[in-house]
């Protein structure tokens, strides 16, 4: 059967410590990369773009924001590409150092008062570096996961290293609440927001302990070795030529698929700091805290939406997720513009479960789309192409669209535009849940095991 799994899935002790490696990897790696995006909004546009009108300085903040979002495509094809040759440990590894190094320095610049206009040209330089390794990450993190253990269960495992972002969120956002909360603005503004890009170096240490002592994924090492052995036949073709000949429309609707969830995301935990300050009136410490909270239920809820995916199937519960958040945008910012903030933390939390519901079943949805000796590269080019026109921009479109039209309406038209576009990319995509990753044949990408009626089983 099609369902059934035939690689040995690693003992009971074993996937744990492996599911630990990528979930405490990716949470490092995203509490850096929030960082820059809370920084951006509460500090870096007084620090590195002086002299502007406060709403254009966070619009330029928010521009070197994009500009990690921009670097994250080419992180993926280099990280795909010695991904799918050489292994996922590897290149796990060295992305973590390049992201924790980048953090770590930013934490260590001079700000424009001291050194001009070199000021935001170094930070927008880290902040590449950031994007280049962040590119890198995600594919390699969840396909560890998703090739370690076998498909009745992948969902849920698989869910977890997603549960990484809201982690480094949380872990992110609650640093600057503590730090805002103790210290005068003056304070913060002056030495305090460092803090937090310095103790990345710590984080850094902890998780490259944890990542070198997992193996690599047995799914990879079975069809290196068959590459192998077919290698003095016939020159294998790189990655990324196979994957775009092979997978282009499993590309395709990755990218699809990721504009509602990416977008959401990004205008709810990053833009909202920015709109609740300016535009409801809410301060600083209490737009940190709404997203906090939200924050917390969202890791809660990514590994139930998971283990949901495994028995329903990983289309019908992103396809609630996506219709639901383009439902939510307009009661979500009417509830931030009471300025109350027990009707914040709702707006908040309800998003981000919502949201939950595309990010949980994603990471298995895209590993189960592509070839072993190519599912890195296809996974990360699908996911991070995509950030490009999503996640990329989306604060910056929201914040241009606040300073044009003084109102929400034309933002959550936004959203709910990417909604129906992600709506529109999983309807038409394949279910996938039942795929045994060992039995995908490694250049044509289909499925040896399974007759074309026991695929239509699985829509």
């Amino acid at each position: 059967m099609a369902s059934e799994a035939t690689s040995a899935p690693p003992t009971p002790a074993g996937l744990p410590r492996i599911v630990a490696a990528s979930l405490i990897g990716t949470t490092i790696e995203w509490y850096d990369f929030f960082l820059y995006g809370s920084a951006a909004a509460l500090v870096f546009n007084k620090l590195f773009f002086p002299g502007s009108d406060p709403l254009v300085g966070t619009l330029l903040s928010f521009l070197t924001y994009a500009v990690g979002f921009a670097a994250r495509p080419l992180g993926a094809l280099v990280f795909g590409h010695y991904g799918d040759r050489l292994g996922r440990k590897k290149l796990l590894v060295l992305s973590l150092v390049m992201m924790g190094g980048a953090t770590f320095a930013i934490g260590l610049l001079p700000t424009h008062a001291t050194v001009g206009a070199a000021a935001p040209v170094l930070l927008t330089t880290l902040r590449l570096v950031q994007g280049f390794a962040l590119g890198g990450e995600w594919g390699g993190a969840v396909l560890l996961v998703s090739e370690h253990g076998d498909a009745r269960r992948r969902g849920f495992w698989a869910s977890w290293p997603q549960t990484g972002a809201p982690a480094g969120q949380l872990l992110a956002t609650g640093v600057l609440s503590l730090l805002t909360a103790v210290l005068s603005d003056d304070a913060f503004g002056t030495w305090g927001w460092r803090i937090p890009f310095l103790l990345s170096g710590v984080l850094v240490l902890i998780g490259l302990w944890i990542r070198l002592s997992v193996d690599e994924s047995p799914v990879f090492k079975q069809a290196l070795a068959r590459a192998e052995s077919r290698r003095a036949e016939e020159p294998e073709r790189l990655p990324l030529v196979s994957v775009l000949r092979h997978h282009w429309r499993d590309i395709l609707v990755a990218m699809g698929a990721r504009m509602a969830e990416n977008i959401s995301y990004y205008v709810i935990t990053a833009f909202i700091l920015v709109y609740a300050t300016t535009s409801a009136g809410v301060s600083k410490q209490t737009a940190l805290n709404a997203v906090l909270i939200g924050s917390a239920v969202h890791f809660a809820v990514i590994p139930a939406w998971g283990a949901l995916s495994d028995r329903v199937g990983r289309r019908p519960v992103y396809l609630l997720g996506a219709a639901g958040i383009g439902l939510w945008m307009f009661p979500f910012f009417s509830l931030v513009d009471t300025g109350s903030f027990g009707y914040l933390v709702l707006a908040v939390t309800v998003g981000l479960v919502l949201h939950g519901a595309m990010y949980a079943p994603q990471a298995a949805f895209f590993a189960e789309m592509f070839a072993t000796r190519m599912r890195y590269s296809g996974a990360s080019i699908g996911a991070q192409f995509a950030s490009v026109a999503a996640g990329a921009p989306a604060p910056l479109i929201a914040t241009a669209l606040l300073d044009d039209y003084g109102s929400s309406t034309p933002i959550a038209l936004y959203v709910i535009a990417a909604a129906v576009l992600t709506l529109v990319a999983v309807g038409v995509a394949r279910e996938t849940r039942h795929r045994d990753l060992a039995r995908v044949e490694d250049e044509g990408g289909e499925y040896a095991d399974a007759s074309p009626a026991e695929e239509a089983r699985t829509l």
